[in-house]
């Protein structure tokens, strides 16, 4: 099986990288803009030409939440133009497009996890792009995969946890808002999901099938805070704030806990909390 990955320098396509090694099965090719512009069509269409894949797992985005508000035909671009050009390409090599979505497509004004096929609500111009992302995969794909994640980090690149150790070892304490309800994702999780619904393939006759997935349980981004000081053994204080007290270009959804009850059933699935993930990403960063 030939597998392209798009966005390969990012976090999610670092893990997929590293736990490539495990797959001796699987052809991989990894990309990202220094050796394939998604965004260039014509590139596109010269690679696809030259290398046969089965599935193009997506992990480009333009992920930066706020500026994205000053930026937003860059967001589109990246957002939804690259993603429309990758749907285009894969019918063109009958592959199976994997996209990958965020929980930001929701309004976050619920109290239950979301499941699939909840109504959608994007409340930013970074969420408006992703859920453009994942119409252009409805409407263009004749095979498509869409992950929906949320909160993800990794050892790889920036993100929540590791800013917050960055900043508790600099500083003597931290305001993290404690309004907004969701579930961290360690990405190598993420990752090692996403290689085993592809390795299983379609699970069904629809053109493009939708999954939730995070590591289980919720939290806030407070409570998020405080288990990444207590289990690092920093000793910054974490005092909580609501989101009015921290206010922040871009919307963010209060409540965006995933229900992953599809995934697990499908694919047979064993998800782990997302506080033993988090520990498994400490330790592996206090081995580097």
């Amino acid at each position: 099986m030939n597998i392209l990955v798009t966005g390969a320098n990012g976090q999610l396509g670092m893990e997929l990288q590293e736990l490539a090694k495990k797959y001796p099965n699987l052809n991989f090719h990894f990309t990202d803009i220094h050796n394939l512009d998604i965004t260039n069509l014509q590139a596109l269409k010269d690679f696809s030409e030259e290398n046969n894949f089965d599935f193009l797992i997506n992990c480009a985005a333009y992920t930066a939440v706020d500026k994205a508000e000053d930026e937003p035909e860059k967001a589109r671009l990246l957002n939804i133009t690259a993603v429309e050009y990758l749907a285009e390409i894969c019918n063109l090599k009958n592959a199976t497009l994997v996209h990958i979505s965020t929980d930001y497509v929701f309004g976050g004004q619920g109290y239950k996890p979301y499941k699939e096929t909840d109504k959608t609500a994007p409340q930013s111009t970074y969420a408006i792009t992703k859920l453009g992302a994942e119409e252009a995969v409805k409407t263009i794909s004749k095979s498509g995969i869409i992950v929906r994640t949320s909160w993800l980090y990794s050892t790889y690149g920036h993100n929540f946890l590791k800013t917050m150790l960055r900043l508790g070892k600099e500083r003597d304490e931290l305001k993290v808002v404690f309004d907004q309800i969701g579930t961290p994702t360690y990405a190598t999780d993420l990752a090692k999901a996403i290689l085993t619904v592809v390795i299983a393939g379609k699970q069904s006759d629809n053109p493009v099938e939708i999954y939730h997935y995070s590591n289980e349980g919720v939290c806030s981004w407070y409570d998020f805070a405080l288990a990444i000081m207590e289990e690092s053994g920093i000793k910054c204080k974490v005092i909580p704030i609501t989101t009015k007290e921290y206010p922040l270009p871009a919307e963010r959804p209060f409540y965006s806990v995933l229900d992953k009850s599809l995934i697990k059933k499908h694919f047979d699935i064993e998800i782990p909390h997302w506080r033993e993930s988090m520990k498994s990403c400490l330790q592996k960063l206090n081995e580097r």
